[in-house]
Order: C-alpha cells, then structure tokens, then sequence
C-alpha cells in the first residue's frame, strides 16, 4: 500500500520484511515503450561489434566469436556503427577469410542495414544478378559486384532463409532479455516484434507466465500487415502479457540513408530516403485495424515520413469516429515544423527514444544540414505543444537503460562529448518531464494507465530503488546512478551486489 507509515504497519506480520532505506529514491517501475525483445536477448548471447572503433577490430571481433561455434551455427546481431572509424561501410571481404564456413549476418545498430558474409549469401542463393526489392536495396560496387551489405526490404532476402530459432535459443534469449530488463528498473516492455512470427517472444513469455518465472509485463505487438491475424487470435490478455497492438512501417533509419525527407541529404543531393510501405498500403491496413480498435504503432523517422503518417492518421479519425484510440508514431525523430501542433490536435502519442539523440546528434548535421536539426528529438516542442510524448529505448539499437535515456533527455550531451551545454539544446526536458515519460505516460501509451505507472494506492506493485534522488542531483550525474532493487508484483525480481550499492 501507499500511504503513512502508521497505516502500512498495520498489514505487519511475522512474514513482513520491512526495509529502511535511508533516503534511496523509490519510482515507480520504469516502462520502456520500444523494444525488440527477442533480438534484443540474442544480441546479449552473440558478438558485440557497437564499440569496434576500426575495421581491423570488426574483424577480429567476428573472428574470435566465430571459433566459439558449432558446425552450422549463424554470427548474428552485432549492432556495429561506421561513423566510429570515419564512416567507411564494411564488406564482406573483411570477415570472409575468418568464417569461411559460418553464415554470418551483422546488422547496423539502427537494423535497416547488414552486412552478409559470402557463406550467406550462397546459403540464401543471392548472387550479382539478385534484382533489388521494393522499399529496399542491394548495395554493389562500382562493378557490380556485391559488397555483402543490404538495406530495409532487401535483408529478407537473407532473413527469410535463416533457419527458426530453436525452442533452447528463444528460451536462452528470453532468460537474458528479462534479467537486462529488471537490472535497469524496467518492469514493463512494449515489445514491437512481439508477435512477429520471425522475432516472437509472446509464446515463450506465456510460458514463463504459467511457470510463475515472468520478471516482466509485456505489451506484445503484431506487424501492422497482420492486422487479421491479430482480429482472430484468442485474447488472453492480463495484467503480466497483454495483446491488441500493431507495429507498422514507412521508412528506415538517418544513419543508413532510409529515412524519408521532403529535401534531399544533404550529403547525397540524389537521396530522399527510402519508403518500406506504401502510403496506399499503410491506410488500408490502419483505417480497418483501427476500425476493429486495434492499437496501432508506425514507425516514422524523417520528416516526411512522420507527415505521411499524421496524414492517415488524420483520415483515420473521419473515417472511423472520434474515439480513445492513442494512435503512436515510433520514433517521430524529424519533424516538421508545421507537423509538430499536429500530435496533440490528432492525440497521437510520440514514442521516442532520448538516447538516439545523443548518439545521432555526432553526425546528424552533416546528413540533414543545420536547419532540419532544429526539430530533430523536438522532446521540448512536442510538449509545450500539449502533445503526449512516451520514452523507450528501441533496444537493442541503444540500451535499455531509462536512467541513459532520462540523462541523454534532460542534458542532450552527444557521446563524443562535444556538446557539453547539449545537442539542440533548445529541446531539453526537465528531470521531471523525462522521468514522467518513463512511467505515468508510458502506462497511459498502453491503455494501462489505471494499473500503473505511478505509485498511487490500488496499482501493481511495480516500483524501483535508486542509489539517488534523480529529481535533485545534477543531471549530469543521472548516468551514474544505481538500481539498487528492482520489485514487479511486490515480488523483488533484482537486487545488487555490488557492496558499494548497498
């Protein structure tokens, strides 16, 4: 219960443990609103190329990772990042000679772009002559030659012949994916891959649910072009994993050049960026989704993308009806300046992730130029905009640390570190604003704002111990402080031990 202590100690019995936690902060449980779940757990148990700061070292990373496997056995994940040894995309001729046996496929940290070995590309019959797809591309050489690297749409074409993951894979990357999750104070995800047959965590959580072994509340979404799929399947829904959103598509990602721009990159005058969807396609499928109210997600990074989306979003509404429908744009990182008034007038909730902000924010200006920056990660615009703004991470593109995220919120310090006083500055958030994104909005983003989110008398039990009072300290220091305890259900799921925590 909340409330004073005199009242709490009358539920005291001989089984209370009653802690005294000597002025540690208690929030709520933090509600993370975008993650790849299962991705995210096997990127834990695979190679981890996000810091490899030279090729040399991609290489000998993937190497080394590949003398651990069995016959048979993919390198998956990866999450590498080009812009850390000066922008030169990998090819496959930097692994091939290491894992002459071994398929590999490395995805960019943003997963709109992987790299694929030639053992690959034979395993997935993709040759020089394999014709480009829609909403997608094969990048070659100046011969025409395959470099190993794929864009958006065109990764299927290695993804489709990757073989399932196996129960024990699933059952290991879930175990990891929930044990991150409570060590950084998330008690809830929106898991935006949860009921995509290739990524699917919903029946390995409903397992862990009925085994009592569940640290996590899931929200679990079905790609948006499954909207019958998920009209037809057996609601089962409760308070630990619950159904009935979709996640949708229309472009990429700015550090792969597949974001869609009204103007073109300012480094490639050629480039507008890349449309996975159709517009055509994504009102079919969110005009009837929503008319059987269906909750919908689509992911939208540049600004014309996010346009697009309000558009339909905008038809939706007279089409259907006014109703509490919380429409949400993933991602809403470039905006226009016009579209911003446009998320509270619609009630289209921002999904964002902060920490992308001080990771973009080292080389945005040079794809998109000083102008667009403005309204790049607009956190602050949105909100005096009156517009409802949730925060996740997009795991395991950037940590699903909420502290990182509140940090990267409130001082928009890029990880070079060369915009101490903030990246745009103009867009920071207060503390309170930051941390209010991670809990009671976050709640309110998945219809589950009468349950939880703040720690208020009748919601679930879901709360967390840090080493320090956030709302006090300098938020330069917010990255340093600890979970100490991490409860889901009253039940306490994470502890630390490090003795300096204690």
């Amino acid at each position: 219960m909340v409330g004073e202590n005199v009242k709490a100690l009358s539920y005291k019995n001989e089984d209370t443990e009653v802690l005294d936690l000597k002025g540690k902060f208690i929030t709520p449980g933090f509600i993370d609103s975008h993650v790849h779940l299962m991705t995210g757990g096997r990127s834990l148990l695979n190679v981890d190329l996000r810091d490899a700061n030279t090729p040399e070292e991609f290489s000998r990373r993937v190497g080394n990772f590949a003398k651990t496997l069995e016959l048979g056995d993919w390198i998956m994940e990866g999450n590498w990042d080009h812009t850390l040894w000066g922008g030169e995309l990998p090819k496959k001729e930097w692994i091939d000679s290491i894992t002459p046996n071994t398929p590999v496929l490395l995805f960019r940290l943003d997963w709109h772009m992987a790299l694929a070995n030639s053992a690959a590309l034979k395993f997935a019959g993709i040759d020089n002559k394999t014709l480009d797809v829609i909403g997608g591309e094969i990048i070659k050489d100046s011969n025409g030659q395959l470099t190993g690297l794929f864009k958006d749409n065109a990764m299927n074409l290695v993804l489709d012949k990757i073989p399932a993951m196996t129960p024990k894979q699933k059952d290991l990357a879930f175990s990891a994916a929930q044990n991150y999750f409570v060590s950084n104070g998330v008690t809830s995800v929106h898991d935006v891959d949860g009921l995509n047959k290739d990524f699917e965590s919903y029946s390995v959580a409903r397992k862990y649910l009925d085994n009592n072994d569940l640290k996590v509340r899931i929200y679990a979404a079905t790609p948006l072009n499954e909207w019958r799929k998920l009209r037809d399947m057996k609601d089962e829904s409760d308070e630990w994993l619950k159904t009935g959103c979709l996640k949708g598509f229309v472009d990429g990602s700015l550090g792969s050049h597949t974001a869609v721009f009204h103007d073109h990159y300012s480094d490639n005058h050629s480039d507008h960026g890349l449309f996975i969807n159709t517009s055509d396609s994504l009102y079919s499928w969110i005009v009837n989704a929503d008319k059987l109210g269906q909750h919908v997600f689509v992911h939208a990074i540049g600004d014309s993308a996010n346009h697009v989306v309000l558009d339909i979003f905008e038809k939706a509404t007279k089409e259907n009806g006014r109703k509490d429908r919380r429409f949400r744009i993933e991602h809403a990182q470039h905006l226009l300046p016009d579209d911003i008034p446009r998320f509270s007038q619609l009630g289209v909730i921002g999904s964002m992730q902060p920490y992308h902000a001080i990771d973009d924010g080292r080389w945005a200006e040079d794809y998109i130029g000083s102008e667009r920056i403005k309204t790049s990660y607009a956190f602050k615009a949105l909100l005096e905009a009156d517009a409802t703004v949730t925060f996740g991470s997009d795991w395991a593109v950037a940590p699903a640390s909420p502290l990182l995220g509140i940090y990267a919120a409130v001082t928009r310090r890029t990880l070079d570190g060369k915009n101490p006083n903030g990246w745009v500055p103009e867009e920071k958030i207060t503390i309170e604003a930051a941390l209010k994104a991670y809990t009671s909005t976050a709640a309110f983003a998945s219809f589950d704002d009468d349950i939880k989110g703040t720690l208020s008398s009748g919601k679930l039990a879901d709360f967390v111990i840090l080493s320090d009072n956030i709302t006090q300290i300098d938020p330069v220091k917010i990255k340093d402080v600890k979970v100490l305890r991490t409860y889901v259900g009253g039940k306490q799921v994470f502890t630390s031990t490090s003795p300096n925590d204690r």
